[in-house]
């Protein structure tokens, strides 16, 4: 009887091929996180440089976030096209070399190409790590593989902060680009020497023989396999792209849901220091909120894939933003009750506040690249992740513009600047329930796979 490779992937036990691969895609995504960030940690001593004041530079610090945004859907058609092993090499080429390329900047302009350029690289290795990954992960293991790697961004900040010190002592901030460069091109070494396209994608691409090949690497049996079929194949089994109608639904649910979350994650992480200050916090406190959000959003994350698992990409998207929408109503409240500092014990309530709604505003957000593994066909499934990053990064845009506008409205209130927050968090509740082709909870797709059987 013919089999899809899935079906063989998840009739039996994870195996070390698979994890290997969730390894090294999460050692890149981590690189890809350390690479993005060090500017952000090292723009103090670059400005002094060149001389310049903080607005300027930070046409420089945008760059990045601009090339991440063009770099995912153009990187995902890549990977769908050639595939995602040497697609994901290729964009942490660009990411490395772009890296150490922007040690000999020598002022913003040239900064903010290179950071384009890393940027290029950045965006592509995260549409296609997640998208080959999903590929080598049995159903079971799918969706915690994937939003645990999805945090590959914040988990490389936490790393090169902690490295930083001693870089910088050691090697001024254009040897640490170097060092750091160097370092992630290790990557692709990993990336070449250990990875593979999956069967799925080879079977998609009419490869047969190249897909069995592959297929030994996590059985010994001879299988009769067959290309996978989705919900959105056509007569004939043509590939279709992101924008294909049939993408219609998933493409919206994942546009608004996309750009809601990271417009309520970066509202948060970038004006809560500015807020508190306002209220009377001092720096280091205000930090400190900020430091806390960015720990319990890795945990978040991790614990959207364990919770879509047994509950579905539905039900589970739905709670989370709805909490959200409670938890920003709670944090407004207590915002504007509060009085003194942490110091004095009465507004903790305020940071742990913070540290729940980056939970699940960053589990909402980890919800979407399970989702879309899932639901894109093989044949544009790079590129539907790419789609995704890309609206995300409308929500940084718009948080940045707009956020002190709105702190600016208040007058010295944060109602305006959470109420708008808050209708994000309703916008990804009902893109919910516009996507069409939701993960199933375990008990329905195991009910699903007995049937097809």
């Amino acid at each position: 009887m013919s089999v899809t490779f899935r079906e063989v992937l998840s009739s039996q036990p994870i195996r070390m091929f698979s994890v290997v691969t969730f390894v090294i895609c999460a050692i890149v995504l981590v690189a890809d996180g350390m690479d993005a960030q060090f500017l952000g940690i090292v723009a103090p001593l670059v400005i002094e440089e060149f001389g310049v004041d903080a607005g300027t530079f930070g046409f420089a610090m945008s760059a990045a976030l601009v090339g991440f945004g063009l770099g995912s859907w153009s990187g995902g058609w890549l990977g769908d096209t050639i595939g995602r092993r040497w697609s994901l090499a290729i964009a942490a080429t660009v990411f490395s070399l772009g890296t150490i390329a922007a040690s000999t900047s020598a002022d913003v302009t040239q900064m903010a190409f290179w950071r384009l350029v890393s940027g290029l690289g950045f965006g592509s290795a995260y549409a296609n790590g997640i998208a080959l990954l999903g590929e080598w992960l049995p159903d079971k293991w799918r969706s915690v593989g994937i939003t645990t790697i999805s945090v590959g961004t914040p988990a490389g900040g936490m790393v090169v902060s902690a490295m930083a010190p001693t870089l910088l002592a050691n090697y001024s901030w254009r040897g640490s680009f170097v060092f750091l460069g160097i370092l992630t091109f290790l990557c692709v070494v990993l990336i070449v020497a250990f990875l593979r396209d999956s069967p799925t994608w080879l079977l998609a691409k009419g490869k047969v023989e190249e897909a069995n090949k592959a297929a030994l690497k996590i059985t010994s049996d001879a299988v009769d396999m067959v290309a996978e079929r989705h919900d959105t194949d056509v007569a004939g089994g043509a590939s279709i792209g992101v924008l294909h109608r049939t993408n219609l639904r998933v493409n919206i649910g994942v546009g608004v849901a996309f750009t809601s979350a990271t417009a309520v994650a970066y509202g948060v992480l970038l004006w809560t220091t500015t807020l508190l200050t306002g209220k009377g916090w001092e720096l280091d406190d205000a930090a400190y909120a900020v430091a806390f959000a960015g720990l319990t959003s890795i945990f978040g994350s991790i614990a959207a894939g364990l919770i879509i698992q047994h509950f579905g990409s539905k039900l589970t998207m739905a709670t989370f933003s709805g909490s959200l929408f409670v938890t920003l109503i709670m944090l407004t409240v207590a915002v504007e009750s509060m009085s003194g500092t942490p110091a004095d014990g009465g507004n903790l309530l305020v940071v742990g506040l913070i540290g729940l709604a980056a939970a699940l505003f960053s589990a909402s957000i980890a919800c979407m690249y399970a989702i879309m593994t899932h639901a894109y066909p093989p044949s544009c499934r790079s590129a539907g992740i790419g789609f995704g990053i890309f609206m995300g990064r409308f929500g940084p845009i718009l948080s940045s513009g707009f956020g002190g506008t709105l702190l600016d409205l208040g007058d010295g209130s944060s109602v305006p600047f959470f109420a708008v927050l808050c209708v994000g968090s309703l916008l990804i509740s009902a893109a919910a329930f516009v996507i069409d082709r939701p993960i199933p909870p375990a008990r329905k797709a195991a009910q699903v796979s007995a049937s097809a059987a």
